[in-house]
């Protein structure tokens, strides 16, 4: 797979998740535990880190997070994750994307991934993930422009 669209893909990717961080150490500690702005962060998190993986099979959670996003009955996790315990997790996700795109290969790229609900190949669940992570990022913003704080601003590409 050619340099330049592993090193582009990753700039923007890479950009989503300095979103996601930048909302998430910008939320105030009472809108983090009195409400659900920690539970967005982690579904977005836990998404990012499962179509990370090659297929539904061989993904588990770091240790301390469960697979109860999976769960079909809309199972809430059995605590409030914090802010350092989802800083951490993102930090394992952001690692794990960079990897993923930096071995990215035309054949890799082209593979099926198949997460049950959701079939498509690598290059496409990649897009796909990274438009999830920028989704939710974007809704941590609303919020907290809706709480009067001011929103990160926007991330044009990763420095990391």
């Amino acid at each position: 797979m050619e340099e330049f669209f592993k090193s582009t893909l990753w700039a923007q990717f890479g950009a989503a998740i300095d979103m996601l961080e930048n909302a998430m150490r910008a939320c105030p500690d009472p809108l983090w535990t009195g409400s659900r702005f920690w539970y967005i962060s982690y579904h977005t998190l836990f998404f990012l880190d499962f179509y990370l993986s090659e297929s539904s099979e061989n993904f588990a959670p770091p240790p301390g997070f469960s697979l109860s996003e999976l769960d079909p009955s809309g199972l809430l996790p059995d605590r409030n994750y914090t802010r350092e315990e989802l800083l951490a997790y993102l930090e394992h996700c952001r690692r794990k994307c960079r990897a993923a795109i930096e071995s990215l290969t035309e054949e890799r790229a082209r593979e099926r991934r198949d997460f049950g609900f959701l079939a498509l190949p690598c290059a496409e669940i990649l897009l796909y993930n990274m438009r999830h992570v920028q989704h939710h990022a974007g809704q941590l913003n609303f919020i907290l422009g809706q709480q009067g704080d001011s929103a990160p601003r926007w991330v044009r590409r990763t420095q990391n």
